[in-house]
């Protein structure tokens, strides 16, 4: 009987006991697939702070690859031993991430979609084109470094070839209707003089921290690296897009036509929403969205004055002089003058804002002909660089003025300067979680902070900024609609690209580069408009539940407070803020 007392006065010790032993595997686990994961992709590594392997790229062969996903398996199959049940709620919020993480990856392995490694918006090829401004280059150490990955640069295109190639003989290829163009993101970078080339910039200009007489030295290694690696990489990667992959392409668009189509569709939906909705569904909402859109657009064009219905307001748009910019200078001054407005308007939104800023420059030359209007970069962790909004100054006849407040607040603050800057701040979280970017909140945020800039006052003098954010918003709508219009009831380009026109404000050539994106890049553009949703959901929700004691301050800090998350974690965040709220509300 003794001994019986003795067992059961000790289980309150053993359950917290056997939860920290449950926690203390799990974080180990955490700690062991992210050396792994920056090993294997030395670029991913340099770009949140750690520099042991800056003189390498990763090794894309197939037989590489299908080790990594062996050894994502193994580590998924490891996660599945740990109880969930005895983790605190913070660490089920871990492990339920960690695991979608896993699975998502495995899922898009199995499906190949390594085999597409780029898309009409970005690629493989644009990325590395940034090198000399996301590595460290302050030390000989780092200059060598930079030179060897220059020369690794043929080697890493080679093997993107022929994954593009076993792409090409099972049909899943990015569709040829999208590429028109496109080797022009190539060719910019294959120059018969080095120092024509973005790659040479940092051999221009050396900083004091690297002494006279190395440099000479380093530009002699560098010139060498510039055209026999970086320069000879995309011209081979330019003769195989020309040569092969475009007279190759498929001819289809949807991404139900490829090989395992409708499982490949749905496994992009689920990774960029967080969700498991079905297309219809998504189309369904999408429908209903424009339709509510279409409403607070007309009477937002009556407050404007015009006389005359859409069609000839959204002409009148895309056609008047005094909504474009004269110079790429005149559109990045008012970008600017913009963002800097909207920083004055942040402390009465948030309580907490990060410490990182950020500055506004043009999109790249080589790849603005077919980029999007504007984008946020990223600084490398533990870089002395700033955040950047990328404006593209590319065809300035379809940069509207009326647009770019609402671009401004996705793209910079509270878009997703605020929020990724802030998440990288979090050092309690483990450190996949700190850089991971969940499209479904990310997009979905920097969405909602162009509708909080109603708030701020961003449009309160300006009635074709509001259009221009109902137009952005409209854009978003019109993304669930197409999206699951093209690759799952059959549209063709010409019909997405008429639906979008008809209803966005959007200059006609950013509608047809945008078309493009969602054609190549299936799934990523339901990202936007779900994720809003559920913030103003969640939000609506607060207000009512806290009438006079909603604090829009704190209902923002929670939001971002635990980092990018799927929208069911977000949902769980609030509701037990909530809970909270209403005890403290009770207890005065």
């Amino acid at each position: 009987m003794k001994k019986l007392f003795l067992l059961l006065s000790l289980l309150p010790l053993a359950i917290p006991a056997l939860a920290a032993d449950e926690a203390s595997r799990l974080h180990d686990l955490f700690k062991r697939e992210w050396e792994v994961r920056l090993k294997e992709d030395p670029l991913f590594a340099t770009s949140v702070g750690r520099h042991e392997y800056d003189d390498r790229l990763p090794s894309v062969t197939l037989a590489d690859l299908q080790r990594e996903n062996s050894e994502t398996k193994a580590f998924l199959d490891e996660l599945k031993g740990i109880d969930r049940a005895k983790l605190p709620a913070m660490d089920q919020v871990n492990y339920d991430i960690f695991k979608r993480q896993l699975e998502n990856g495995i899922a898009n392995f199995e499906l190949g979609d390594y085999q597409m490694p780029f898309n009409a918006d970005s690629g493989f090829h644009s990325g590395f084109s940034r090198l000399p401004e996301e590595v460290p280059l302050a030390t000989v150490k780092d200059y060598q470094n930079y030179i060897s990955r220059l020369r690794a640069w043929p080697r890493y295109v080679r093997e993107q070839i022929e994954l593009m190639r076993a792409g090409i003989g099972r049909g899943f290829t990015v569709p040829r209707e999208t590429l028109n163009g496109y080797d022009k993101t190539i060719s910019a970078h294959v120059v018969d003089d080095p120092a024509k080339s973005v790659f040479w910039v940092p051999f221009d200009k050396f900083p004091s921290t690297v002494p006279e007489g190395e440099r000479e030295r380093l530009r002699q290694e560098g010139r060498s690296a510039v055209v026999d690696g970086a320069v000879a990489g995309y011209r081979e990667f330019l003769d195989f897009f020309q040569k092969e992959y475009l007279p190759h392409a498929r001819v289809t668009l949807a991404a139900s036509d490829l090989p395992n189509g409708r499982a490949f569709y749905q496994q992009q939906i689920r990774q960029y929403t967080t969700l498991d909705l079905s297309p219809e569904e998504i189309h369904q909402i999408g429908l209903s969205e424009v339709d509510r859109i279409s409403k607070e657009m007309d009477a937002v064009m009556r407050q404007a004055g015009f006389q005359g219905d859409r069609a000839a307001f959204l002409k009148f748009l895309r056609t008047d002089p005094q909504f474009y910019p004269k110079t790429p200078r005149e559109l990045l001054e008012r970008a600017s003058f913009i963002a800097k407005k909207i920083d004055g308007k942040l402390p009465s939104e948030f309580g907490k804002l990060p410490r990182l800023p950020y500055t506004v420059k043009p999109v790249p030359d080589d790849i603005a002909p077919k980029y999007t209007s504007g984008r946020y970069v990223e600084a490398p962790q533990g870089s002395t660089q700033a955040g950047i909004f990328w404006v593209n100054t590319y065809q300035l006849e379809s940069r509207p003025f009326y647009n770019l407040t609402a671009l401004a607040l996705h793209e910079s603050v509270p878009g997703h300067h605020l929020q990724i800057s802030l998440s990288r701040e979090l050092s309690d979280l483990p450190d996949f979680r700190r850089f991971s970017y969940i499209s479904a909140f990310g997009e979905g945020w920097g969405l909602y902070s162009e509708w909080l800039g109603l708030e701020m006052g961003m449009y309160d003098d300006d009635p074709y900024s509001n259009f221009g954010r109902l137009g952005y918003e409209m854009w978003r709508a019109c993304r669930l609609v197409v999206d699951t219009g093209v690759h799952a009831k059959g549209w063709t380009r010409q019909q997405a690209i008429d639906y979008m026109a008809a209803r966005t404000s959007l200059p006609l050539h950013e509608v047809e580069t945008e078309v493009d994106r969602y054609i190549s890049w299936p799934g990523q553009a339901l990202s936007y408009k779900l994720g809003e949703i559920k913030i103003k959901e969640l939000r609506r929700k607060a207000e009512k539940e806290l009438g006079t004691g909603f604090d829009v301050r704190a209902f923002h800090d929670v939001v971002l407070g635990s980092g990018s998350v799927p929208l069911n974690v977000l949902e769980n965040n609030v509701n037990r803020w909530l809970a909270t709220q209403q005890k403290e509300r009770a207890a005065r």
